[in-house]
Formats: structure tokens, sequence, C-alpha cells
């Protein structure tokens, strides 16, 4: 089993027959996958003046998230992904509308943190589904690997690309706009995805003996999705510290700009480590990225002018792509059979909640301390977690089965 994709590959797995369809309209639907709970953390921001209550609600979006990608992902696998995408994205319009006409008739936290979590709870999980379909519809081998790998990258593109949007949209004239195009963009898409033929081909996977727990029933899951949380902690930390040090600045549309920043070298960075990823070991490579991630983004309280924040930015991006691909490669060796929708939906759930612990501490340290200590909050809390990861990386080799461990050996020789 080869644990490295070539270009050649990429161009194979997005060629494959009866993907070009769902390929596009995954784009359309994921592209908002980060702008809709950073535009509702503005949008609250600017209403309210607040930094906390904007953290706060936000992180509502987030949890909210959280939970649904494991329902809607258990839903999938049991379902198809069909009809549970069709569902939640009706719901998603009706509690966006509502979430808006909360914050323009400023309600209280207590009105707007719950329909902000029913927003997020709804946001189609069309990246667990699409991911999931590589699995259909290309054989094992590096092809797949390389389907992977793009729904992984697009995947972090997307998270960076989204705040960028959102500080760009929140000088509109209106502060929501953010808010309804990212709801509109994510309607189409998924509506879009789960209609198309292959999509509604899906059938659902045949498992006996279901467990509760689902995929986090095994131990190298749990581990996987522990590393994801600290990705997504310490991601949370900066999405929120950066637009404070552009507000300081007095250049708060900047924020988005900067989050922006590290798109560059995190995807340029991130197809070349897909190429050639480094440990070789799986085992290895969780904790390493993650806590490379953390050292890094402790340089981000250094910077004294945005200028020198952008280009600290452009490093710290190096490390984001990577873990994404890393998160998403490893459910093939540690998901137990028939839980591979799920399995994502954890990894996308051990994310954002992740970034709604990051957003809320942030916020509340912006606001009461320095965006400096928000900084090295990020990168203490990274390495942490990668610390945690590293006790635990035992549960992620024996979740390989026996003969691809002996193909990894063989290749890091």
């Amino acid at each position: 089993m080869s644990h490295s994709a070539r270009l050649a590959d990429y161009r194979a797995a997005l060629t494959t027959p009866g993907m070009r369809g769902p390929v596009v309209a995954s784009l359309l639907a994921r592209l908002p996958i980060a702008m809709v709970g950073l535009s509702l953390l503005l949008y609250v921001q600017r209403t309210t003046g607040s930094f906390a209550i904007a953290g706060l609600v936000s992180a509502g979006s987030l949890v909210g998230v959280a939970v649904g990608a494991v329902v809607q992902g258990r839903l999938m696998d049991r379902l198809g992904p069909t009809r549970p995408l069709l569902v939640a994205t009706g719901l998603l319009i009706v509690f966006a509308a509502a979430s808006i006409t909360a914050v323009e008739s400023r309600a209280p936290v207590a009105v707007m943190l719950p329909l902000a979590f029913l927003v997020g709870f709804n946001e189609p999980m069309v990246g667990s589904a699409s991911r999931a379909l590589w699995a259909r519809m290309v054989p094992p081998g590096s092809t797949r690997l390389a389907g992977y790998a793009y729904e992984a990258i697009s995947m972090e593109v997307f998270f960076i690309l989204g705040p960028g949007l959102s500080g760009l949209l929140v000088a509109a004239p209106w502060a929501g706009t953010g808010v309804v195009i990212g709801v509109v963009c994510m309607v189409i898409g998924a509506t879009w995805f789960a209609l198309n033929p292959t999509v509604r081909a899906v059938r659902p996977a045949v498992v006996e003996n279901r467990q509760l727990l689902g995929a986090l029933a095994s131990p190298g899951m749990r581990t996987v999705a522990l590393a994801a949380l600290g990705f997504g902690i310490t991601i949370g930390f900066i999405e929120v510290a950066v637009p404070a040090a552009a507000a300081n600045a007095g250049h708060l549309s900047m924020g988005g700009l900067l989050l922006s920043a590290w798109s560059i070298s995190s995807v340029v960075f991130g197809v070349l480590y897909a190429m050639r990823p480094f440990p070789k070991s799986m085992h290895l490579r969780l904790p390493a990225l993650l806590g490379g991630f953390g050292a890094l983004s402790l340089l981000l309280a250094v910077p004294t002018t945005l200028i020198w924040l952008g280009i600290t930015m452009l490093f710290v991006g190096t490390l984001v792509t990577p873990q994404a691909t890393t998160h998403s490669a490893a459910i093939e060796q540690v998901a137990p059979k028939g839980t591979a929708t799920e399995a994502f939906g954890w990894v996308i759930t051990a994310v954002t909640v992740g970034l709604a612990i990051g957003q809320s501490i942030s916020g509340y340290l912006v606001e009461h301390v320095s965006t400096s200590v928000a900084f090295l909050a990020a990168g203490g809390a990274g390495l942490l977690v990668a610390a945690a990861v590293w006790l635990l990386r035992g549960t992620v080799a024996a979740g390989v089965p026996a003969e691809t461990r002996v193909e990894m050996d063989l290749a890091a020789r």
C-alpha cells in the first residue's frame, strides 16, 4: 500500500468516470464551511461591539457543526447520503433565517447561541459524503489516496479562504452579507451534490453488530480525533487573534486577508508533502505535524506590524494542509468497517470543537489580556495535545492491518 500520491494520481482520481459532477458540486457546497461561522462571529461583533459575545455565538455554531457532522455521517452510512443531505439543507435555510433575525433584533445571547448551534448542526456534511465516495468509485491504491489527499487539501483551502472572504464581506454595507452568501453557496452546492446520479446510487453500508460508539470504537480512531482536536484548537486561537490584531492596528478588514495569507504556503506545501510525506509511519506523523504546527504558531506572538504578521502566517501555514491530509489518510487505517462517512465526520467534529474552544478562549484573551498572549496560547495548546497524541501513538500503529504494516516498514527502509 503506497502512502504517497503523485501528480498523475491526482489527475486519474479527478477524471474517474462519474466523479466530475460530485467533485464540482462539493466544491461549491464546502467553500463556505469555515465562512459561515466566522461571518457570524464578525456579524455579531459588528452589531454588538463585543468580541467576547461574538466568540460565544460563533463557538455555538461550531459546536453545532461538530455534533451534526457525526449525526449526519452515521445517517449517511445507514441510509445513503441523498436523504440526510437534503433534509439538513432545508433545515439550514430555516435556522439561518431565524439566526439573522435574532442578530438584527439585538436578541440576548441566550437566544442567539442555540440558533447558532442549529445553524451549524444543519450545515450539510458534503465533505464526509464526498470522501466516502472515493472508496466506492476508486479501487485501493495510490489513486484512491490521491482522492483522499484532494479532499483534505481542498477542505483546508476552504478553511483558510473562508475566513478571508468573511473578513472582506464584513466591510460590506450590511455586516450579515457573508452569512447569507455562505448559506446560499452551501444550499446550492449540497442540493446539486445530493441529487447527482452517482451520489443517489450509493447504498447503505451493510455492517453486522454495529457498536454504539461507531467509528470511535477504534482506539486508533480516537487518537486521530484527538490530533484533529489539537489542530482545531490552535487554528481557533489564531482565527480570532489575527482579526483582533488587525482591529487594534485600525485595519479590521485586513484580518481576513491576513488569515488567507497562509493559504498560499498551505496549499503549495500540502501538495508537495502528499507526494513525499514524512515521517513515513502514520503513528509518528500525527504528533510530529501537530507539534511542529504548535511550535511555529508561537512565532505569531513576535511580529509588531501587520506586514510581519502576514509573513509569519506564511511560515505557520506550511503545516496546515499536511495535517488535514494525514487525518484523512489515517482513517483508512483505523476506522472500523462500514463507518467511513461517520469516521470523517468525527474528524470534522474534532476540528470544529477545537475551533470552538480556541475561538471562545481567544476572544476572551484578546479582549481582556492581549493578542500576543492569544498567539502564545495557540502554540502552547498545539504542543500539549501533540504530546498526548505521542503518548497514544501505539493505538494508531495497532490499527494498521498486519500486511499493511509490513509494506509500510519496507517503504520506510
